[in-house]
């Protein structure tokens, strides 16, 4: 989110000034923390999130590890139903890419740490986690020179909000100037106040629980298990979402890795694939207690043939997957961002971009607040926020929610309806282009 909002400047040149507020220690020089990228989580990008990654910087930074998607193969195990979506066919490079998390992380800290201030005691103007006029409780002074500077992004790391004050609770501060911010504890003691806080942080989100947000939630009673693993035969750019008995199943092709070390030169080149595998939390037991080689024949009877045998698994990790939404997306001077405000099953691989929408909408939103001299806080620029992003939330969520329903379950009417579906989806290329137009983040 800072990312985004760290260039927008203000009618008199000034730039809007960020802190962040980020509970985790964090470095974005040092690569003595970097996981094995072998086991490393990845995400899969839209084409539109790519667009947008593009147009922050990103993109440059990340390009050489970005793994097109050309193809996406859909299949139902031990049924006839299949489809298959083709970038070629729609005259474009790709549908989507794919790509570590941790690279991805890496290369907005490269490009955030450009405009990192290193003040200890400071007064900006916008918190990520982003707010306005914040104040070390620490200092009486204000540092108004940081607003014409490339240096406006304040970072508290290894800090966390303690206390949120909105400033309506008294007649003492039920004024215009104190209705116009509000202002944060932090646990470190640092106070600051500010025009508009984004809470961006999670599906557990301490903001929305201190800004008493409701949610609304789905235990789908399942697991992801995830792990990256090595095939025989290359991918050739090509997706694949398999509907298993004991869930979805889908592998993601990554770029191979740099022939650095010993590890990396074990895997060969085209070979690597991410698996998401939806499954119960007992199916998934299960298959935790077993060895690597037995795994993988387990993983290779589900998957079948596609990419020849499974020659290598990484370390496998499981994640317990449900539906969560706020009840509202704002509150005063406030706005969910995010995993705080919507997480989703990873069925259709949308969750990131679906959060980076979001984020996409909120500096957009930002940005015409300030080029019209606006509050960027104010009621009615968060409630056009709100209403922009209500149908795409609404959208998705009932995507997903819907494909669980339809391929996490073995009841013959869902079967054969599913079936016909994606027999049928080759039959109608509106419906299909239609589909593809949402799962490309547009």
């Amino acid at each position: 989110m800072a990312l985004s909002l760290c260039k927008l400047t203000k009618p008199n040149g000034q730039k809007l000034t960020i802190a962040i507020v980020e509970s985790q220690a964090m470095n974005a020089t040092s690569d003595s923390n970097q996981h094995n990228l072998f086991d490393a989580r990845v995400l899969a990008l839209s084409h539109g999130s790519a667009q947008y990654l593009q147009k922050l910087g990103v993109w440059s930074l990340i390009k050489k590890h970005v793994c097109p998607i050309t193809d996406i193969d859909i299949s139902d195990q031990g049924y006839f139903g299949k489809t298959r979506l083709s970038a070629n066919a729609h005259g474009i490079n790709a549908l989507g890419y794919v790509i570590e998390m941790a690279r991805l992380g890496k290369a907005q800290l490269i490009l955030l740490s450009q405009y990192l201030n290193k003040q200890e005691s400071v007064t900006v103007n916008a918190i990520d986690n982003t707010i306005d006029n914040t104040k070390d409780n620490n200092t009486n002074n204000t540092n108004n020179t940081s607003n014409n500077s490339k240096q406006n992004v304040y970072w508290y790391s290894g800090d966390s909000i303690n206390t949120i004050n909105w400033h309506a609770n008294s007649d003492i501060d039920n004024t215009s100037a104190h209705l116009a911010k509000v202002t944060l504890s932090l646990t470190s003691g640092k106070q600051m106040s500010a025009s508009l806080l984004l809470g961006c942080d999670g599906v557990q989100s301490p903001v929305r629980k201190l800004a008493n947000i409701a949610v609304e939630s789905v235990d789908y009673e399942q697991v992801a298990l995830i792990a990256n693993v090595a095939t025989s035969k290359p991918h050739y750019n090509k997706a694949f979402e398999r509907f298993t008995k004991n869930g979805p199943l889908a592998m993601l092709p990554l770029m191979p890795l740099l022939a650095n070390s010993i590890a990396d030169q074990q895997i060969t080149s085209a070979s690597r694939c991410s698996l998401v595998w939806t499954m119960t939390k007992e199916q998934a037991e299960s298959l935790q207690t077993l060895n690597d080689k037995k795994f993988m024949q387990a993983l290779e009877g589900a998957f079948g043939s596609y990419l020849g045998t499974i020659s290598q698994v990484g370390k496998r990790e499981t994640f317990p997957l449900r539906l969560l939404h706020a009840t509202q997306q704002t509150s005063h001077r406030l706005a969910l961002i995010g995993n705080a405000s919507h997480t989703i099953h990873p069925i259709a691989g949308q969750g990131f971009n679906l959060s980076l929408r979001d984020v996409q909408v909120m500096a957009e939103n930002i940005s015409i607040a300030l080029a019209n001299g606006h509050d960027i806080g104010s009621f009615s620029r968060l409630q056009a926020y709100q209403d922009n992003r209500q149908q795409d939330q609404h959208d998705i969520i009932k995507l997903t929610d819907s494909l669980v329903t339809l391929f996490a379950n073995d009841l013959p009417p869902l079967v054969a309806g599913r079936n016909i579906a994606l027999h049928m989806l080759n039959a109608l290329p509106l419906f299909k282009k239609a589909l593809m137009k949402k799962a490309m983040g547009y």
